[in-house]
């Protein structure tokens, strides 16, 4: 008897991942068939190969797999990994990861960069491939560019060009480099509502000098407001999502001081690009890797407004610093003053 579980960014590709077991199946006649389905293969031996959800809260369940494929796992968000792998504990399965590259962020990067002896690594860029013609990836070299074209093609983990923040990885530090730790003012934070999209949460102090130290985040999908409740700290006042009104009164009622953030989007992000300019804005080094993770995939589109995606814990960051420099946002075309560390007020 083995146990396969078929994983992806979305349940439609891991069925797809699935119908090609199947036709692979039927070429070997269908041995000990006793169903096959869009999202199940089982045998009369009781084997069975399912393709799931890429839901964290309903994945959880499987136990004894042997196999454990993750497709396009470059793609997959990391609480689901983490919720995947202990379905390998009892059985010592084996865990398979397919993917295109997709920026140095995430488990797949980081198990391919840092993994060390954990992990087997296999790379067949495009080019080793018989069915793809060098006339066609010369195209697609002078189409989409040097760096899409080598992490698309060529198996290259590459920085997204037109990041929003692209050097937000250099406000990095770690803990030991924090200095002036009684702060101004009280511990604040950013909260960016979501169920099928995340919920996400980032908080820190600002410290005497002025310099915004983000030291924890909390980012989950699929869960109830009660959860999330239950994951924040209490002595931080939070700038949440305007759009939230509902969750605002909810989490005021538990005993949490919450206020309207600003959403607006262009400002907001120039607040932040401010902070990261003059050095003001600092993340201890571990305590927010979604944040750092999102920072690494959003992007421009075509015009002003970035592309809608991979920016929750991000317009969590948003909405605080639009409060916290409130008046250096109003004031900005004068410069920035020399004054003490900024006051908040809820």
């Amino acid at each position: 008897m083995t146990r396969v579980v078929i994983v992806s960014r979305s349940h439609r590709q891991s069925r797809e991942l699935l119908k090609i077991m199947a036709f692979f199946f039927e070429l070997l006649r269908q041995p000990l068939k006793k169903r096959v389905n869009a999202q199940e293969i089982e045998l009369n031996n009781l084997s069975r190969i399912v393709s799931v959800p890429c839901r964290e809260d309903t994945i959880r369940g499987f136990a004894q797999v042997d196999l454990l494929v993750i497709d396009e796992a470059a793609r997959v968000p990391d609480d689901l990994y983490r919720a995947v792998r202990p379905m390998l504990a009892v059985s010592k399965g084996r865990l398979i990861c397919l993917s295109t590259p997709y920026g140095k962020r995430g488990f797949f990067w980081d198990a391919w960069a840092r993994g060390g002896d954990d992990w087997a690594r296999f790379e067949i860029p495009a080019s080793q491939c018989p069915r793809i013609s060098e006339d066609f990836l010369e195209r697609e070299r002078r189409n989409m560019g040097d760096s899409w074209f080598r992490q698309e093609y060529c198996c290259s983990f590459e920085a997204l060009e037109g990041l929003v923040y692209p050097d937000f990885a250099q406000c990095v530090f770690p803990q030991s480099e924090i200095c002036n730790l009684k702060s101004a003012i009280p511990h604040i934070g950013g909260i960016d509502f979501g169920f099928r999209n995340p919920f996400a949460a980032v908080w820190g102090h600002v410290d005497c000098d002025g310099v915004l130290w983000l030291t924890g985040e909390h980012y989950a999908r699929q869960k109830p407001l009660s959860f999330h409740a239950e994951k924040l700290p209490r002595e931080v006042v939070w700038y949440a999502d305007p759009a939230g009104a509902n969750e605002r009164a909810e989490l005021r009622a538990a005993g949490f001081v919450v206020n309207k953030g600003n959403n607006a989007i262009r400002p907001g992000i120039a607040a932040v690009s401010a902070r990261l300019q003059n050095g003001t804005l600092r993340i201890v080094q571990g305590r927010c890797p979604n944040l750092l993770a999102e920072a690494g995939l959003y992007r421009h589109g075509d015009g002003e407004v970035p592309v809608d995606d991979h920016n929750h814990a991000l317009d969590a960051l948003r909405y605080l610093i639009s409060k916290l420099d409130a008046r250096l946002m109003a004031v900005g075309l004068q410069g920035r003053a020399k004054s003490p560390a900024p006051s908040l007020t809820p």
